[in-house]
């Protein structure tokens, strides 16, 4: 099997985050029942997967993970110290968002995202987000939108030091955050996924990467100012400025 290369940027993941035994209560003689062996070994297997399906996310936000460029599963677990299995299994969750394709027999190629599919990203976002927007900021008050504040200056903290996989997670949960003051789980889940998307590898590099990000976290603050405030006129611009130009 060809081995994918894998950049010098991934950095290790064992030992220090091998996740702790997973225990279950003993019976009273003191044994483990075969069920509670089972349910041990598939808690720590999906604890393994989580944390490197959550490194792996971080390392395609980040930059570490080329765009085009193959990597297999072996090759990965190695460098993370684990096992092949639960790279394969985060990297089929990858596949299923769009982040990376699989190449049979090979591993995984990393996607590319050209500047159209990112603008119909971005327009789909806005057909979704925007109306909702609007609406929560005739009807919210202004003391749900001042709890939100914590999660807008951890973009702009984000951006300050170019920590892209650290914006990408502080973005999606300002979103989130945002959309669930309309109390539409499924909108949230759908608008969830789109942004995620739309985080996946960009060619930029660092100098640019952090004045994209410090742009994009100071329409945050403002944007939260703007609905504390109800000032409908600012918020209507903001939006649109922060879909890039959405019809709103």
């Amino acid at each position: 099997m060809e081995q994918g290369r894998v950049r010098d940027g991934v950095g290790p993941y064992a030992p220090a985050g091998t996740p702790p035994d997973v225990r279950v209560p003993e019976q009273a003689r003191g044994e483990h029942t075969h069920s509670e062996r089972t349910v041990s070994r598939t808690v720590q297997r999906h604890s393994v997967r989580g944390q490197i399906l959550h490194a792996l996310r971080s390392a395609l936000v980040g930059g570490e993970l080329t765009p085009g460029e193959v990597y297999s599963a072996p090759a990965l677990g190695a460098r993370f110290g684990v096992s092949a299995t639960p790279v394969r299994e985060a990297m089929q969750q990858l596949a299923v968002e769009g982040a990376v394709e699989v190449v049979p027999n090979r591993g995984f190629r990393v996607s590319r995202r050209g500047a159209r599919e990112l603008a119909e990203l971005a327009e789909v976002r806005a057909l979704i987000e925007v109306p909702v927007m609007l609406r929560l900021a005739r009807t919210v008050p202004a003391d749900d939108w001042y709890a939100l504040r914590p999660l807008a200056d951890a973009t702009v903290a984000a951006a300050a030091v170019g920590d892209r996989a650290g914006y990408a997670e502080s973005d999606r949960a300002f979103h989130r955050a945002v959309l669930e003051l309309s109390g539409n789980l499924q909108l949230v889940e759908v608008a969830d996924d789109l942004h995620r998307r739309s985080q996946w590898p960009l060619a930029a590099g660092p100098a640019g990467r952090r004045a994209e990000l410090l742009a994009d976290a100071s329409e945050h603050t403002a944007l939260l100012d703007a609905l504390i405030a109800r000032d409908l006129t600012v918020v209507r611009s903001l939006v649109r400025e922060h879909y890039n130009g959405a019809d709103v």
